[in-house]
């Protein structure tokens, strides 16, 4: 789960159980009132569990079948993935098409580059 989902899902869940005190209890309850209230309770509660119980959303790069590169003079040519150094998440290459270079300072790559 992204971080921005998790934020929405925490202050849903915390809006649901402060509201329950707040519009079901104060004004003396009777028997359906408080179940009301207990089930409201009980969702903000599981809704606020959940979230933080969801794993990180993690980048998740897949390159399949891609055609050839050919980089001159200088120039970069990548059939593959690009990925800054140190970055997270996973990634997978299959079938990536040819890359070569030709030329002084020309760099050429098929699979998974973490040098950027």
């Amino acid at each position: 789960m992204s971080r921005g989902h998790r934020v929405t899902v925490t202050v849903a869940a915390v809006a649901v159980i402060a509201s329950t005190p707040a519009f079901w209890l104060l004004d003396g309850p009777n028997a359906g009132q408080m179940v009301g209230a207990s089930v409201q309770g009980a969702t903000g509660v599981c809704a606020l569990l959940w979230a933080w119980k969801q794993p990180a959303a993690r980048a998740r790069d897949t390159v399949t079948r891609t055609g050839r590169a050919e980089a001159y003079g200088g120039g970069e040519a990548h059939t593959g993935i690009r990925r800054r150094h140190g970055g997270s998440g996973e990634g997978s290459v299959e079938q990536s098409g040819d890359a070569s270079a030709r030329g002084q300072g020309s760099r050429a790559g098929t699979g998974i580059d973490y040098t950027g």
